[in-house]
């Protein structure tokens, strides 16, 4: 009952925000593609500048799965670094450990991800990390604790059952999928990072 009540709240999130969040989200997005609600189908008068920055701003945190403060920590970083900050903002927010897990192929959604790392079935160089928000830094393994790869998820997720809903697996990452393992080989670039987001009206929304 709890899975059926949270994909349909993925679901009506995606079909508010126009972007398929989940698998299963896409399947609704295509039949039913416009805003949820009786008016959804209705012709909206134009946003304001104010609202399209915040639907885009809503749009990256809901694709991380992450609270605002999580969000507005990650942007005062990305501000402080040198270069673009709203590609610094997206590169900083796919460093996180679940983002990770989730585009090595092991978990189908950011839930999933992000369930596996809580529950400490993922590593990093050995050590068990519970914590979804953990930056992994370049040349990090990241890898399923022994005694977790017997789990069904896991074999399924090892042999290769996500690759048809996933993004293919960006350069930045090593991935032996069989083994149940991914390499940080380097920082991410924005232009490879598989999210739906004008991150300069981020910046813009956080600027005002």
């Amino acid at each position: 009952m709890a899975n059926n009540t949270r994909a349909r709240r993925q679901a009506r999130l995606s079909r508010s925000l126009g972007i398929a969040l989940t698998p299963k989200a896409a399947k609704y997005l295509e039949r039913r593609p416009y805003g949820p609600g009786e008016h959804g189908r209705a012709r909206k008068k134009q946003d304001s500048d104010y609202a399209v920055r915040l639907r885009e701003k809503q749009r990256l945190r809901a694709q991380y799965g992450i609270r605002e403060a999580q969000l507005t920590r990650a942007f005062e970083e990305a501000k402080r670094t040198k270069g673009m900050t709203g590609e610094n903002l997206v590169e900083i927010l796919e460093t996180r450990l679940d983002a990770l897990v989730l585009r090595a192929g092991f978990a189908r959604t950011t839930a999933q991800a992000r369930q596996l790392v809580v529950h400490r079935h993922i590593m990093v160089d050995g050590a068990r990390v519970d914590r979804p928000s953990f930056r992994v830094a370049e040349g990090q393994l990241i890898h399923v604790h022994p005694r977790s790869q017997t789990m069904v998820p896991l074999q399924l997720a090892a042999a290769g059952a996500h690759r048809d809903v996933l993004p293919a697996v960006p350069a930045y990452l090593d991935v032996k999928l069989e083994s149940l393992q991914a390499r940080l080989v380097r920082k991410p670039k924005r232009v490879e990072v598989p999210v739906t987001c004008e991150e300069q009206l981020v910046v813009e929304f956080y600027s005002r």
